[in-house]
């Protein structure tokens, strides 16, 4: 950073006098910017609270500008390259796409973030990152679904991209990733590939990127970009390739009667069949323990809860059926797109705490 004209007064200068010019995302990115070319040696990031509240975290840039050189070796991204920003800037990726930039000497476009980030945009990025929901929304829109398939390179995180998506994407001209990481990783350590006949289910590490299993959980050993040895509540399997795959989160266990059902592999059977957006999740039951539930958004249109519960029937084995389910005003998500699994928790208690339990 020392050899860079760019400093936090100029920018300063640069937010003054940009005011009524700028958008409120363009803003952000300054603001960002401001503080990364500050002499703190250390940033301020926020977790994406998908397993509950947001915590703050103290992270230090020389550990960011690693992550993001990472990247752009391993993705070949070099100062030609012009990257599609369109992630929320208070989080860790929007600000290692900026890093990425800074350190690749590439130019970003910048979208403010929402559910369609290519609709109207002219030029061309050649690199984008986005959640699974943004992609999605692209893909219901012809136009839209042009320029995402004209993409050189596409990475998708901050959530799981289901079945269906995943067989859309595999016929792809260009590199789609799916990537792995989190906040306290800065971003990514793995990647795997979507398509073009090297399409896979596993995760490859990154360039000096160790992983292990304890008690069936995912353990990262990544020097460069996080001190130490960091458990993650992510249950994994691994191939003798060192590469690995994720089952679900530890914590996304539901015991139901002593059978010990994890959340993300039902959500996934049942993905293809159901007929809205839902969420699996728990309530307290007085004999089983815990008793599986879906959470669907109520639109008040139609009644499909016999829909529903045919396509349970279907799709899976007769102790993953959830006994009820629950309608609520929104399903709750991340800004990111990840499921907010202690708000579905409280939501559905909240709304079978009057029902009566089923016999069993």
């Amino acid at each position: 950073m020392d050899d860079m004209c760019i400093s936090a007064a100029t920018i300063e200068e640069v937010i003054a006098d940009g005011q009524s010019r700028l958008n409120e995302y363009q803003l952000q990115v300054l603001a960002f910017l401001q503080e990364w070319f500050s002499d703190c040696a250390t940033l301020r990031v926020q977790t994406s609270g998908s397993t509950g509240l947001p915590k703050q975290m103290e992270v230090e840039k020389d550990r960011m500008m690693a992550s993001a050189m990472a990247t752009c070796d391993f993705l070949r991204l070099t100062s030609s390259c012009q990257a599609l920003l369109c992630l929320p800037m208070q989080y860790i990726a929007g600000k290692m796409m900026v890093v990425r930039a800074l350190v690749a000497g590439f130019r970003l476009l910048t979208v403010p973030p929402c559910g369609h980030p290519l609709a109207g945009l002219e030029e061309k990025p050649d690199f984008a990152a986005m959640v699974p929901l943004q992609v999605y929304n692209s893909l219901q829109v012809n136009e839209e679904a042009e320029k995402l398939r004209s993409l050189p390179v596409l990475i998708i995180g901050g959530g799981a991209i289901d079945v269906s998506l995943e067989q859309t994407l595999k016929c792809f001209p260009n590199q789609v990733w799916s990537t792995y990481g989190m906040t306290e990783t800065l971003s990514h350590i793995a990647l795997r590939r979507l398509n073009g006949g090297a399409d896979s289910s596993w995760y490859v590490p990154m360039k000096g990127v160790k992983v292990s299993l304890y008690e069936g959980a995912l353990r990262i050993y990544a020097p460069a970009v996080y001190p130490g040895v960091l458990q993650t509540n992510d249950l994994a399997e691994m191939n003798d390739r060192g590469e690995f795959r994720i089952l679900g989160r530890r914590d996304n266990v539901i015991n139901s009667g002593g059978i010990k059902i994890q959340i993300e592999e039902v959500e996934d059977a049942l993905r293809p069949c159901m007929p809205v957006p839902f969420l699996v999740t728990s309530v307290p039951h007085p004999v089983l323990g815990e008793e599986m539930v879906v959470l669907v958004k109520d639109d008040g249109s139609f009644n499909i809860v016999d829909l529903i519960e045919r396509q349970c029937q279907s799709a899976l084995p007769v102790y993953w059926r959830p006994k009820r389910v629950l309608f609520v005003e929104e399903l709750p998500f991340t800004e990111t797109g990840k499921p907010q699994r202690a708000r579905a928790r409280e939501l559905a208690l909240n709304k079978a705490g009057h029902l009566k339990y089923r016999k069993e």
